[in-house]
């Protein structure tokens, strides 16, 4: 950890690490202090403790999905449905660039942390919520094509759910393949949504032309 950094900054990107290369119960305090290069006087000057530390580690997740997740992938496109799949693009690339051992940080802690540590499960579920307001934006502009009562919000959670799946069995295979397929069953899930009522607008345009 490169030690120009401030003393707190080490510590958040030292447990933004660790937690997910050996999960948050596999970090201990000695991982941590050895891998920020700091003592324990400095550590507990900024987190009482590493429940402290986890719940900075996620409201530092919070705040970069929007300028480090969602909007690179909404600059590719104006097309609200390719701007959802180049989401999961990135995810695929980070799939490829850790050789197929990423593992979504949030997905490992939201199964890891006890479920009565209702702080950070708090604030996991409020970056999930960030993930699929994000995508609900987009669904939102292609409410008007999809079938009468799709439910946006639940399509929303559908999106993040196929990433989380995805990227979880990823892992376990040691490749890409069942992402892809994830990905690929989910554009054809969306096509299948969308294609219905471009038909019946079709019909409706050829049944007025005979009149």
């Amino acid at each position: 950890m490169p030690s120009a950094l401030p003393t707190r900054d080490r510590l958040i990107n030292s447990a933004r690490y660790l937690f997910w290369e050996r999960g948050f119960a596999g970090t201990s305090m000695a991982d941590l202090l050895a891998h920020a290069d700091v003592n324990s006087g400095s550590f507990y000057h900024f987190f009482e403790s590493k429940e402290a530390l986890l719940r900075e580690v996620l409201q530092g997740y919070l705040h970069a999905l929007r300028p480090m997740v969602v909007d690179p992938a909404f600059a590719q496109t104006d097309d609200p449905v390719e701007r959802i799949f180049a989401i999961l693009a990135g995810y695929r690339g980070r799939i490829l660039q850790t050789d197929c051992k990423y593992g979504c940080p949030l997905g490992r802690l939201a199964l890891e942390i006890d479920p009565e540590n209702r702080p950070a499960h708090k604030l996991i579920a409020e970056n999930f919520q960030g993930w699929i307001g994000a995508v609900r934006e987009c669904i939102d502009q292609i409410k008007p094509r999809l079938p009468k009562g799709t439910d946006p919000e639940a399509l929303a959670t559908y999106v993040p759910a196929v990433m989380e799946g995805g990227v979880m069995i990823s892992r376990s295979y040691g490749s890409v393949d069942p992402f892809d397929r994830a990905v690929k069953q989910l554009r054809q899930h969306f096509a299948l949504l969308l294609t219905p009522q471009k038909s019946a607008l079709a019909s409706t345009k050829k049944s007025k032309s005979k009149h």
